[in-house]
């Protein structure tokens, strides 16, 4: 590791923002923050809409995945390094740079000629959002104290649930009247703006003390989290589960994490410092955060799926379908904040919006191909509600539970596993949806029927997904029509096949992020709940207390439940 000085240490406790600042400050600090989530939030959303005219023109089907690959591992793998280093030295000077960055590989994204300009380019702009969203929601938490931070906090749930939603017409709207390219160069205004209000309003508040960077602990992190998320990103896609490539990936990555757990442990300023588990608070919130972002991404991911392949809408109505769901996302997410200012228990307000959310998913598991549009939205609703809560709560428990010293390190950490959560259920939900799938596609088609068509006509229609694409269904109807003036009622019969199998294996996977939901709430009984602080100010005495036993902070008499 390398020492570097950054002055003399200073024994005093940061003042706060909030008591250092005009009102006016704070809210051009709070729009500067929303503003740069946003801008990364509403990327995500519109660069799907514009992929099929991108590789059309870019001619990279084949690398089509790695367009969304490059931006996730870039701002995955970044995010605890971006939140240690912010702890060290200041948020404003690395959320600028997040911002920099991301622009800039937006500009560098719009004006690609080829797939790997486009995917280089992509990873660049997940570089500077692995800085944004985390310092972003640290920024927050500098400006208020912890009872203050669920009416503010349950804003930035708020930007993504409405990205989620205006982003997909967005994207297509843009690819269609202005081309792809503006796709990215539209976040350039934004962009701006964002970086002007931020730089304006943002105080650096830096560090003025010695540390050591922990560069040996970086590289290690990297090297086992990056073969982590390539093994679940591809494995059942791009290689079979049992493959060497994803043994050995998988393999790897372990090695590599367990030698970073050790190191980490012994250095004086790790990224992800281990200790953080010996608080429970903390490691109840990993763990529940970890389980509802798997669960919320089965959702996100899949029905779109089920919408436009059991129900019939259109490609164009599926791409908006999540409206709903999101909308409840919004309303939870604000009205969660709230409770949680006004009352200070979060607890409660954990179990019921899990147990809200878990309810919500085992309705939508009990769908089949014969429901309703307004069954959809009700479901749809209700899983909302309950999960839009837990986006931001958890940032706040886990917050409270430490000094504002590691306010950084904390957030960066509690997002970096929901994003590996994220990851893992997406391949996890992914598997059981195939494997159900095909399996009750088998049993679908009847004996006579599957004697007439060839194996290479069946194996075309075992992928669920490429079968709902725009351009699937003259290719289905061509191949039908060589079976004369029966191919008709051939088709409908294999088309029905298609849409009951879509359905119970789509309900199945919605049966796993029901468990999911349910284990994150079981995990929340075990919760320690102590007072959120009313104040930054925390008192020296306290502090050194919490940072040198982290397992359990004080909590007045009574606290616990």
């Amino acid at each position: 590791m390398i020492e570097t000085s950054h002055r003399e240490a200073s024994t005093e406790t940061p003042q706060p923002v909030s008591e250092s600042v005009s009102k006016r400050r704070l809210v051009f600090i709070v729009i500067g923050v929303l503003l740069g989530m946003l801008l990364g939030a509403v990327d995500q959303t519109v660069v799907g809409t514009a992929m099929p005219q991108i590789i059309y023109d870019l001619h990279g089907l084949q690398h089509y995945a790695w367009v969304f690959t490059a931006y996730m591992l870039a701002s995955t793998v970044s995010v605890p390094i971006y939140g240690k280093l912010s702890d060290i030295y200041g948020r404003r000077g690395f959320f600028l740079v997040g911002m920099i960055l991301f622009l800039t590989g937006s500009a560098l994204s719009g004006m690609s000629q080829s797939m790997t300009q486009l995917i280089l380019f992509r990873g660049l702009q997940g570089l500077g959002a692995g800085a944004m969203l985390p310092i972003a929601i640290a920024i927050i938490g500098d400006v208020f104290p912890p009872s203050e931070r669920g009416k503010w906090q349950g804003l930035t749930g708020a930007v993504f649930g409405l990205a989620s939603i205006v982003g997909p017409t967005l994207g297509g709207w843009i690819t269609d009247n202005w081309g792809w390219p503006w796709v990215f160069y539209v976040n350039m205004p934004i962009g701006a703006v964002a970086l002007v209000t931020a730089g304006l309003a943002i105080p650096s508040m830096a560090r003025r003390r010695q540390h050591r960077i922990d560069y040996i602990g970086a590289a290690l992190l990297i090297l086992g989290t990056v073969p982590l998320l390539l093994a679940f990103t591809w494995g059942g896609e791009t290689y079979p589960w049992g493959s060497v490539q994803i043994i050995g990936m998988l393999a790897f990555a372990a090695v590599a994490l367990v030698a970073a757990f050790i190191w980490e442990s012994r250095v004086a300023e790790p990224i992800i410092s281990p200790s953080l588990f010996k608080n429970s608070i903390f490691t109840v919130s990993v763990l529940a955060s970890f389980l509802a972002s798997a669960g919320m991404f089965g959702a996100v991911m899949y029905l779109p799926l089920f919408i436009q392949g059991v129900v019939g809408n259109t490609a164009t109505n599926s791409g908006v379908v999540l409206t709903p769901m999101m909308l409840g996302f919004i309303a939870s997410s604000i009205v969660g904040g709230q409770l949680l200012a006004r009352t200070g228990k979060y607890k409660v307000l954990a179990i019921v919006s899990f147990g809200i959310g878990a309810l919500g998913a085992f309705l939508l598991s009990r769908m089949d191909a014969s429901v309703s549009d307004g069954v959809v939205v009700r479901n749809m609703v209700i899983t909302g509600l309950g999960i839009g809560v837990s986006m931001s709560l958890f940032t706040i428990i886990t917050q409270n539970a430490f000094p504002v010293q590691k306010l950084g390190e904390v957030t960066a950490s509690l997002q970096f596993f929901r994003s590996i959560g994220g990851t893992i259920g997406v391949a996890v939900l992914g598997t059981v949806m195939t494997s159900r799938y095909n399996a009750v596609f088998a049993s679908n088609v009847p004996a006579e029927l599957r004697a007439q068509l060839t194996p290479e006509q069946l194996a075309a229609l075992q992928n669920p997904q490429s079968l709902m694409a725009p351009e699937s269904g003259g290719a289905i109807q061509q191949m039908f029509a060589g079976f004369g003036a029966q191919g008709q009622e051939i088709l409908g019969q294999v088309m029905l096949a298609i849409r009951e199998s879509l359905a119970t294996a789509i309900t199945d996977l919605f049966v796993v992020t029901t468990i999911a939901l349910v284990l994150a709430m079981v995990s929340c009984f075990f919760l320690k709940e102590i007072p959120l602080r009313k104040t930054n100010r925390v008192e020296a005495s306290t502090e050194v207390a919490q940072l040198e036993e982290v397992a359990e902070p004080p909590a007045p008499v009574g606290a616990d439940d």
